[in-house]
């Protein structure tokens, strides 16, 4: 019994710094980045579109409205982003 500990327990921890922290850190980011949208910001969606927020309503909203070429906007589920690139980011 000792000796499957002593080899479950290195492998438990190389699991959890390896793959479920990072994880967790990248989802509470782009959660904090979702929350925090703002008019003018590039989103990218699940489904690889680009576009930039025209209207993002509060924060309790689900949808926000995205510019995705000129004059056509859709409605996009904030769940659905990937990627959300500020507009001081762009000009960098």
């Amino acid at each position: 019994m000792f000796q499957t500990l002593t080899l479950a327990l290195p492998m438990i921890a190389i699991f959890y710094f390896l793959l479920w922290r990072p994880q967790s850190q990248r989802q509470k980011q782009l959660r904090n980045m979702v929350d925090n949208l703002r008019r003018g910001d590039t989103v990218v969606t699940a489904g690889g579109i680009l576009g930039k927020v025209v209207k993002s309503s509060e924060a309790s909203d689900p949808e926000i409205l995205v510019e995705i070429a000129d004059n056509v906007q859709v409605r996009v589920v904030k769940a659905t982003l990937t990627d959300v690139r500020s507009k001081s980011a762009d000009k960098e």
